[in-house]
């Protein structure tokens, strides 16, 4: 049993404060309903003291894309069977694996029951659902096609996902290759170099080459400051990671990512994929295309792709067709808005630019392949210069002292 701190509205309209136990939330809900207290706000007490006290941050308050991909699925085979929202909800309640998940689902399903509509309810948990599922799903209530844009959600969740794994994966072993250079370069310049640098300085009465003194120099550099170096490394990495997390470090960042030749072209196939199936997506779904547009920009990713789009809405909301500012674009190429030009011309826009965003997955695949296999040749040839400067400055002096002997 939990001990739980709560606010509530009772029959007089009067505010009601306490604490009761219960074994979790809703349980502790229905004990308030029961009371004929209207619940407003409750709160799990932490215990303290010993191991019985939670730590957050071994705990995760998010939902999985996973699980939520499988909810909206399944979500939607029940809504089309033709059971009810408020049953299905307490189906889909009971049976995801997820407890994060099931707690929101609580919370929306007695939302829902007591007359908020869907996407209201929803909206109390956008750090889940997000403002393109809220969207979208307000747009199937409002035309009676719910299931069918929950179907399309899915397939959107799915497809976003596969995307952002194909992204990760490009990344990850370029990151790999560099990660494992400066390691090899650590552990040679700190534990083989100053042994050996020693045996030739002895051998060779002091007199070194110019590129063996200032291998030896560096090498004694990082043996005798190892500290201050651990302290620049994990410093700066944090103050990076901060500023990173600001509106000025994803600036900067994203900026980066679009100037760095290999990268910037896989950073745009995405953008332009994601773009095109989200907004795909939302037109299907009934949103307007001035919404629809700012509910994108937002999702993409990219500030200064964000930038573009939010520009190109105003252009918009003052009456253009949204392929004219969308074809000035410095960083869309431009079939994108050609095939946009030609689906707003045969009212097929969200038709069109499906078939963009299928296109443009299939070049983040390749892209991203090209990626690694021109890398892979650039780091072992940096690797290998590496380790030869090295051996170079090192058995030089060595090889001299044989020939003079």
């Amino acid at each position: 049993m939990s001990k739980f701190e709560y606010t509530a509205t009772g029959e007089d309209n009067k505010q009601h404060s306490g604490t009761l136990d219960a074994a979790d939330e809703n349980a502790a809900r229905t004990a308030l309903i029961r009371l004929k207290l209207k619940p407003v706000v409750i709160k799990e007490l932490k215990k303290k003291g010993g191991f019985s006290m939670e730590i957050s941050f071994l705990t995760s308050k998010k939902v999985k894309k996973k699980d939520l991909v499988v909810f909206t699925r399944q979500l939607a085979t029940m809504i089309n069977a033709g059971v009810p929202l408020v049953r299905s909800l307490a189906t889909m309640q009971k049976q995801t694996d997820s407890e994060q998940l099931q707690k929101r689902l609580a919370s929306i399903s007695k939302d829902v029951e007591s007359g908020t509509a869907f996407a209201d309810a929803l909206e109390k948990h956008e750090d889940v659902f997000g403002p393109i599922y809220v969207n979208m799903v307000r747009a199937g209530e409002a035309g009676g096609i719910l299931d069918e844009i929950l179907k399309k959600l899915a397939t959107q969740q799915e497809k976003d996902a596969a995307l952002k794994a194909k992204f990760k994966s490009a990344m990850t072993y370029p990151m790999v290759l560099v990660s494992i250079t400066v390691l090899v370069f650590i552990a040679l310049m700190t534990f083989v170099v100053p042994t050996i640098g020693s045996i030739v300085g002895d051998l060779s009465g002091g007199e070194l080459p110019t590129m063996t003194k200032v291998l030896l120099k560096v090498s004694d550099i990082m043996v005798t400051y190892w500290w201050l170096e651990l302290l620049i490394v994990f410093g700066g990495g944090f103050y990076l990671f901060r500023f990173l997390r600001t509106t000025r470090g994803r600036q900067v960042k994203d900026r980066l990512l679009l100037r760095i030749p290999g990268i910037k072209i896989i950073v745009i196939k995405m953008a332009v994929a994601r773009f095109a199936r989200i907004f795909a997506s939302l037109m299907t779904a009934g949103v307007t295309v001035l919404d629809s547009i700012e509910i994108t920009a937002k999702a993409i990713g990219n500030t200064v792709i964000e930038k573009e789009l939010m520009q190109a809405a105003k252009q918009v909301a003052n009456g253009e067709q949204f392929s004219e500012p969308l074809s000035k674009s410095s960083v869309f190429p431009p079939i994108v808005s050609q095939m946009l030009s030609i689906g707003e011309e045969t009212g097929q826009t969200d038709t069109v630019l499906l078939k963009v965003a299928d296109f443009y997955e299939e070049e983040v695949d390749a892209a991203a392949d090209s990626l690694s296999s021109i890398l892979e040749p650039i780091m072992i040839v940096v690797m290998g210069a590496m380790v030869g400067v090295i051996a170079a400055s090192v058995l030089g002096p060595i090889s001299s002292l044989s020939q003079n002997i």
